[in-house]
């Protein structure tokens, strides 16, 4: 199975879907990658803000995302980077990994981070 690694611009919690502005693009996104995972992708997810050494262990994602990370989020498929600069759509997803996803349903969403642990 192909493995996907997205490496986030610096956000409140490692997903963003938390707080009272969520982007609905982060929520679909976090759904979209559940899905994938469901179907056997290994998705790993680097925050910057969380995780700056797993960005620095990748020297492509160094070069590609900018002195001031302006072109985060990067993803890579087998370490290979595929996008930069953009949250992709589920298409994009399942075209670069070759797995056909399938969405859950919006009742099924929820929020990353725990009302008590202060990031929302």
């Amino acid at each position: 199975m192909p493995t996907l690694t997205v490496f986030d611009p610096a956000m409140c919690c490692p997903t963003g879907v938390c707080g009272v502005n969520i982007d609905p693009k982060l929520t679909q996104l976090a759904a979209d990658l559940a899905s994938l995972k469901e179907q056997g992708v290994q998705v790993t997810r680097f925050n910057l803000k969380d995780h700056a050494q797993a960005f620095t262990e990748h020297p492509a994602v160094l070069e590609q995302m900018g002195a001031e990370a302006e072109h985060l989020p990067i993803f890579m498929v087998d370490g290979q980077v595929v996008s930069r600069g953009a949250y992709p759509g589920i298409a994009q997803l399942q075209s670069w990994t070759g797995v056909a996803a399938t969405v859950p349903s919006s009742s099924s969403k929820s929020s990353c981070c725990n009302p008590s642990s202060g990031c929302c």
